[in-house]
């Protein structure tokens, strides 16, 4: 068995203090698995089914087959004596990635910009059963990494928000919405994948960069507890049953083999009971990731079609000769039995009926082997009736950042331009683009893995025609953004010109335009600028429409008198148009908050993207400097005044707040946890090599990656250049001590120490509809921890209601004592400090006109 895993402790250690970088402190055992909570009765379940299974049958269900071995994008090895066949995992967040007859869902940046929790849950379950009746077991996703440190970060755009609450709440609500429909949900990527550049050194290399390792992402223990490891608290919490590890390095240690974020923060800490898989081709090593924590490997190949594998083979050997004890091996397979019947697999599951390599009915069964012809593709329609809940997440979504009377439109406009590329259809086709890496016509979801193929995409200028058409009006449509005396010559007859400009981005592995999956600069796409100032200086009444995946430069044109409206509607899916139609006309009184902020300049948001390697030809170095003062909170730390706040949003009506009301609950004193665990169980004895030899007639696919052994002869077996070496000089000190271990103070149950959550206080707003139309408003409630190093507010509460014309109604809320704590490096644990604390209400981050000091914490 190979022993990569030297990167991840000793060796890693004495690199890291030599070259005086960033390090990552090892921590074992790998905590096991106890059935807390609501885990019992998955747990239990697991426990049993996995008791009747040998070594083999325990080390498949920890293994992927092989990149494309089977029709799912990773699908584990199979118990067939006990009815288990393997389980199929498939992106996307927003999707089924490569699904026929499937939904294409908003993305979970517009989630947030909903800051509606319903919502977040309705999207979750849709997305489930649509997973579910094509025959997937798990989703993968949600996402809360990246959590949007840099603005123009490639991937932001499928996670929520650069806020840790706003993006705990609307993943829990995900995760909960998936699970609900029987699929396991899984919460990615673990930790600190903020960037794209550099996160795989083969795909870094690629694109022309000397590095032999990917990039370290370097943060202290404050700011990974108040900021990154916060919204994956809440994903436990909410009873994740997977979790993805992330490509990158945390403090040089991979974050597939780091025990540190694994073993202590995400199973210790956290109490986490699913499982953890690997990113495909995340895993580095067999023995070290094993006990560092790494459940599940994915796809299962070292490198896709390699035929090798850190586990399968390798992993029975290593149980063999004592490298790694039999309870590490029946805790992975226990783990994933329990997120299995967690969510009820056993109740709902049926094969498999697509295939992420053909759209053909008939294809092979493992096409990389070109084995097993067979029917693959059923045509299996699983959308039922999401379209609604996609325009509705489409509707909500939409943000009003400006208005002077332009909107809502009356259909009565003589003349309706419509005008920009991203009005229009890709003319390769909604879906022309594999991985949707390109930026061709209106933009409603990003690039790479996290896309999902389109079953239709009504674009803003189909839904913008039918809608004029109602009435007598003219509406002419103009897509050559380069054209622009074209433009200038529609909008100068135009009596409103709707202007619809983009800003992509996505996976790193598919460069657009020189965009290597990290945006270049945060300006607009394909000459959109220009168009805006084209238009504007031909039409006094432009409407500027954006699809952009996060904020993007608007300093130029937003406050030009001729803008008399500016909308940003995300990546909303295949509603788009009808959606923004909605919108537009005033159907619906737009409700959406931006979930980050508009800043001046590229500076203002703080540290730049890491572009360059910085640490010669080892591991680019991302120091995390900044802490926790990402986004709004940087802009506030600096005095920075946004074009368009955190949370900014407005509405056909308004709204005024009154009567804000705090009120201290009882509660019980907070208790760090104390004790320790069980015994690591064990389900079964390894037995001898001679068990696990390749059954007899099995037919081998070829490449397919097995868990049986060659020979008995466990050194022939195990494919291991390295296996001669002394295998117990480098197995971290406590990695394999099945004792009692302590607990950490700030564990306890899933997500956390339960007092943790207990609630402190009351706090009620009264708000009023004081304008003539309904509308939504989203109450924002933020608290100022006191602290001279800590933001001057951070936001802890929200909702989203709706109020007619007059109407008030009294908001209520709670905030519990995670709400009010800071961590603790000390003590390891969370504390309320001494800092006066104050908490403030109001509709943005900078609109927030109550506020009340919090009496008697202490």
């Amino acid at each position: 068995m190979r022993l990569g895993w030297l990167e991840a402790v000793a060796l890693t250690a004495t690199i890291a203090n030599a070259k005086d970088l960033a390090y990552s402190p090892p921590y074992y055992p790998s905590p096991w698995a106890n059935g807390h909570g609501e885990w019992a009765e998955a747990h239990q379940k697991a426990v049993e089914l996995v008791s009747q299974m040998t070594l083999v049958e325990k080390v498949n269900l920890t293994t992927g087959t092989g990149w494309m071995e089977d029709r799912c994008v990773g699908v584990t090895g199979s118990v067939p004596r006990l009815g288990i066949w393997g389980l199929c995992l498939q992106d996307a967040p927003l999707g089924i990635r490569f699904g026929d007859y499937a939904s294409a869902f908003p993305a979970g940046v517009n989630v947030a910009a909903t800051w509606d929790r319903k919502l977040a849950y309705l999207r979750g379950h849709a997305m489930g059963e649509e997973f579910r009746d094509k025959g997937i077991d798990a989703q993968l996703g949600p996402v809360a990494g990246p959590l949007g440190r840099y603005p123009d970060g490639g991937r932001n755009w499928e996670g929520f928000a650069p806020d840790p609450v706003l993006t705990g709440i609307m993943i829990a609500e995900t995760i909960k919405g998936i699970q609900d429909a029987g699929v396991i949900a899984t919460a990615k990527h673990f930790i600190l994948n903020e960037e794209e550049h550099f996160r795989q050194a083969p795909e870094a290399q690629g694109y022309g960069y000397n590095v032999s390792e990917s990039l370290s992402s370097n943060v202290d223990d404050k700011t990974m507890h108040e900021m990154y490891l916060w919204p994956f608290a809440d994903a436990v919490r909410a009873g994740v049953g997977a979790v993805m590890c992330s490509y990158n390095q945390i403090n040089n240690s991979y974050g597939c083999s780091n025990s540190y974020t694994m073993n202590k923060l995400l199973k210790a800490e956290l109490g986490f009971q699913g499982f953890i898989m690997t990113d495909w081709q995340a895993h580095h090593s067999g023995v070290g990731d094993a006990l560092a924590g790494l459940d599940m490997s994915m796809p299962g190949d070292v490198t896709f079609d390699s035929g090798t594998s850190y586990y399968g083979t390798n992993l029975t050997v290593a149980v063999l000769n004592g490298t790694v004890p039999e309870w590490r091996v029946d805790d992975m397979a226990v783990r994933i039995m329990s997120a299995y019947f967690k969510v009820g697999r056993d109740q709902v599951r049926t094969p498999p009926n697509f295939s992420s390599w053909t759209t053909n009915e008939y294809g092979y069964e493992h096409v990389i082997a070109s084995e097993g012809w067979t029917k693959v593709n059923h045509r299996v329609n699983v959308r039922r009736n999401h379209a609604k809940v996609i325009h509705d997440v489409g509707v909500a979504s939409t943000v009003l950042l400006k208005n002077d009377g332009a909107l809502p439109l009356t259909c009565k406009e003589k003349f309706v331009a419509i005008l920009g590329e991203d009005a229009g259809s890709n003319p390769l086709g909604a879906n022309g683009c594999d991985d949707r890496g390109c930026d061709n016509g209106t933009l409603a979801m990003g690039w790479g893995s996290g896309s999902a193929n389109f079953p239709y995409l009504v674009t803003p200028e189909q839904a913008i025609q039918h809608e004029v058409m109602k009435g007598e009006g003219t509406v002419i449509a103009a897509t050559d953004n380069w054209n622009l005396e074209n433009m200038a010559s529609i909008a100068s007859q135009a009596s409103v010109a709707l202007v619809f400009v983009n800003a992509d981005s996505g996976e790193g592995y598919i460069s657009v335009d020189g965009n290597e999956g990290d945006r270049k600069n945060l300006t607009l796409w394909k000459n959109g600028e220009e168009l805006i100032k084209t238009v504007t200086q031909n039409c006094n009444n432009t409407v500027v429409v954006m699809h952009t995946v996060g904020p993007v430069l608007i300093d130029s044109w937003y406050d030009n008198p001729n803008v008399t409206a500016i909308i940003w509607a995300g990546l909303p899916g295949q509603e788009s148009g009808n959606a923004i139609v909605d919108v537009l006309y005033g159907r619906v009184s737009p409700g959406g908050k931006s979930p980050f902020t508009w800043g001046k300049t590229r500076k203002d948001y703080g540290p730049a993207l890491l572009t360059q390697p910085n640490n010669g030809h080892g591991a680019p170095q991302d120091n995390f400097d900044d802490g926790v003062f990402i986004d709004y909170r940087n802009f506030d730390k600096n005095q920075e005044t946004p074009i368009y706040e955190f949370g900014y949003g407005l509405s056909y009506t308004t709204f005024a707040y009154s009567n804000l009301n705090v009120h201290r609950l009882p509660a019980r004193p907070y208790h760090p946890a104390q004790g320790r665990t069980t015994h690591a169980p064990s389900y079964g004895k390894p037995g001898e090599a001679s068990d696990y030899l390749y059954p007899e007639g099995l037919d081998r696919v070829d490449l397919f990656i097995y868990p049986w052994l060659n020979s008995t002869d466990l050194k022939k077996s195990a494919n291991d250049p390295d296996y001669g070496m002394k295998h117990d000089e480098y197995i971290p000190d406590g990695a394999r001590d099945g004792r009692p271990q302590e607990l950490l103070p700030a564990s306890g149950a899933p997500g956390g120490n339960s007092g943790l959550y207990e609630d402190l206080y009351r706090v009620s707003v009264t708000i009023k509809n004081t304008g003539h139309v309904v509308g939504d408003e989203v109450p924002q409630l933020y608290v100022s921890l006191g602290g001279p190093d800590d933001p001057v507010v951070v936001l802890r509460q929200f909702d989203r209601i709706t109020l007619a014309p007059g109407q008030e109604t009294v908001w209520q809320t709670t905030l519990n004592r995670r709400d009010l704590s800071n961590w603790d490096t000390a003590s390891q644990n969370w504390v309320i400090t001494k800092h006066p604390k104050k908490i403030h209400v109001g509709s943005s981050s900078r609109k927030l006109p109550l506020e009340a000091p919090l009496q008697d914490l202490h």
